[in-house]
C-alpha cells in the first residue's frame, strides 16, 4: 500500500474515532457542526474524498471550526452572493476603486527590486506591509502600502521561487476575500491558482479574486520567481463596518500570529 494512502486511512481512523469520542459527550454539538461542515464543504466544486478529507481532518479544520461563523458572514453580505471566484466589476465601485489604486500603486513601485535579495534566497516568503488592518514593519520603502484604505485589511507580497507550490487547502474565515495580482510577467502557463473548477494562469491574467476558504492551490512550476501582491479585502456587503469590525477583533486575536498562519512561508519583516 502506498504510503499516502496508509496516511489517509491513519488521518481517517483517528479523525473519526475522535469525533466518536466527542459526540458521546456532546452530541448536539458535533450534530450543529457536521450541519454546518457540510454545508460549507458542499460550496466547493469538483468534491472527492480528498476534499473532505482535508477539510474535517486536514488542513481544513480550522475552517470548519469557524463554519458557524462563515455562515452567518454570508447571510450578512445578502444581497451580495459569494460567487466563490470574482471578476473585479462583480465588486461594488468603491471597492473596485481601492483595488484599482493599489495595484496602480504597485506598478509604480521597485517592489520585485527591493525585495528581490531577501526573496530569492528562499523557497517562499510573505512579506506584509499591513496585517487585519494594522500597519506592519518592514525594511521595504513602500508608502502606498501604508495608506489608509477603508475596505482593504491585508496587504502583502507572496514570493515563490521556482518550481515551488502550495499544497491544496482552505482559508479560514469569510469576512473578506483574497486579492492576488502577480506583479512581475510570467513567460508560460505552468505558474498559475486553480480554486475549483477554476485556473487562472498568470500569463494570461495578473488579476485573481476570490473566497479563501473554497479549496485552492498556487503553483509555479517555471524557471522564474513568482511575485505576487497579496490582499484581503472586506466582503461586499450593506454592513461594512460591522464587518470591518470582526476584521479588527481577528486582528487583535491573531496578532504576531501571521508566521503560524504562514509557517510553510519565511516571513520577513525586517
Amino acid at each position: 500500500m502506498e504510503k499516502a494512502t496508509k496516511k489517509s486511512l491513519r488521518r481517517w481512523a483517528i479523525g473519526l474515532v475522535l469525533l466518536g469520542v466527542i459526540a458521546y459527550f456532546v452530541p448536539y454539538l458535533v450534530f450543529f457542526y457536521l450541519i454546518c461542515g457540510l454545508y460549507d464543504l458542499s460550496r466547493n466544486k469538483n468534491l472527492n474524498l480528498q476534499v473532505v478529507e482535508q477539510y474535517f481532518f486536514g488542513n481544513g479544520m480550522f475552517t470548519w471550526l469557524l463554519s458557524p461563523l462563515n455562515i452567518v458572514l454570508d447571510i450578512l453580505s445578502l444581497p451580495y452572493v459569494n460567487k466563490g471566484v470574482y471578476k473585479l466589476q462583480d465588486l461594488p465601485a468603491n471597492y473596485q476603486a481601492e483595488v484599482k489604486r493599489l495595484i496602480t500603486a504597485t506598478q509604480k513601485e521597485n517592489i520585485v527590486g527591493q525585495l528581490q535579495a531577501r526573496a530569492e534566497q528562499q523557497a517562499r516568503s510573505m512579506f506584509f506591509f499591513k496585517w487585519y488592518g494594522k500597519d506592519q514593519p518592514s525594511f521595504a520603502n513602500v508608502p502606498s502600502f501604508h495608506e489608509k484604505y477603508n475596505f482593504v485589511k491585508t496587504i502583502g507580497v507572496s514570493v515563490f521561487n521556482k518550481k515551488n507550490s502550495t499544497s491544496k487547502h482552505f482559508g479560514p474565515m469569510r469576512a473578506t476575500i483574497r486579492v492576488l495580482y502577480n506583479i512581475n510577467d510570467m513567460n508560460d502557463r505552468t505558474a498559475y491558482i486553480w480554486c475549483g473548477d477554476t485556473t487562472s494562469y498568470w500569463k494570461d491574467d495578473k488579476l485573481f479574486i476570490f473566497d479563501d476558504t473554497l479549496m485552492h492551490q498556487s503553483v509555479n512550476q517555471t524557471d522564474q520567481t513568482r511575485y505576487c501582491l497579496f490582499v484581503d479585502i472586506l466582503r461586499p456587503s450593506y454592513l461594512p463596518g460591522l464587518f470591518a469590525a470582526i476584521v479588527s477583533f481577528m486582528g487583535v486575536v491573531l496578532k504576531g500570529s501571521n508566521s503560524i498562519f504562514y509557517k510553510n512561508w519565511k516571513v520577513i519583516q525586517k
